[in-house]
């Protein structure tokens, strides 16, 4: 879990910027990071330090992690709450958007985007470790939009997206899309006060996705099947993994969807707009 492999630790570099406020002070910007890579790697020494001096036995540490484990997760949830009483209040329907690498998820949300704007006031936070590549391509449809680097993070935590929700002065009854770090696995613990999860497997994947990280198929909501495009060309079952998802989560809603074509989005903008 996030406590052993060190993510949870709040000393790992995380920023949030406005890419249109980045690009007018680039230059600035990549001097300040490469302050947060020094306060990290000094924070990485220390760690290993701690990790030489653990000669209280292997049962003291791996309580100690579980225990900080609990605290993280505990911490997060309390703020998550705060997220979920202010969307609420607000009408707004935010979706945190989980996947693996590669599966097309800044597509189909730019897609979607695009298509949509006219109809729907769209407000975007991005995660993701390094660069703010997603989101300059969603700044570009001029939506407003925060970019959320975590650094060393392999997931977005709700604090994060609060701290990300108060600069983007968001209007009533309007959609959030917060498209998490591509990971399966540590962004199914942390709750960010979502309307929704959905989460988005591509067919070049694999049908066993599911079975492999459950707990992210089981706290999802809605599963994006996308580049049915390719199905010609990839060995993969549908029904295979519609059947393993739902072994898992039985109330899974899917969308069989190609963000390159087009194909099958509309049935997934009808969902979108009766969830307004």
């Amino acid at each position: 879990m996030c406590g052993t492999c060190g993510c949870g630790t709040g000393e790992n570099g995380v920023s949030i910027q406005n890419p249109k406020e980045v690009k007018a002070h680039d230059h600035h910007h990549h001097h300040h990071h490469h302050d947060r890579h020094t306060h990290s790697h000094d924070h990485s020494h220390d760690h290993h330090h701690h990790d030489h001096d653990h000669s209280h036995g292997h049962d003291h540490q791996h309580k100690t992690v579980i225990e900080l484990e609990q605290d993280i997760l505990q911490q997060n949830e309390v703020m998550a709450a705060r997220n979920k009483g202010y969307f609420e209040a607000k009408n707004i329907f935010a979706l945190n958007l989980v996947s693996s690498p590669g599966s097309g998820k800044t597509s189909i949300l730019e897609k979607t985007l695009s298509d949509l704007k006219n109809e729907i006031p769209f407000y975007v936070i991005e995660g993701d470790q390094q660069t703010l590549n997603d989101a300059n391509r969603i700044a570009a449809l001029d939506i407003p939009v925060m970019q959320i680097n975590t650094g060393k993070g392999c997931h977005l935590e709700s604090d994060m997206v609060y701290d990300a929700v108060k600069q983007l002065n968001m209007k009533d009854d309007s959609i959030l899309m917060i498209e998490n770090v591509g990971n399966l696995v540590c962004p199914s613990m942390f709750n960010l006060g979502e309307s929704k999860r959905v989460v988005i497997i591509s067919t070049t994947e694999g049908e066993d996705k599911p079975i492999k990280y459950p707990d992210m198929f089981h706290t999802s909501n809605v599963c994006i099947i996308n580049k049915i495009d390719l199905l010609p060309y990839v060995n993969i079952n549908i029904d295979k993994l519609k059947e393993y998802a739902l072994q898992v989560n039985p109330n899974l809603q899917f969308f069989e969807v190609s963000a390159t074509t087009g194909q099958g989005m509309e049935t997934w903008y009808n969902w979108l707009k009766k969830q307004k």
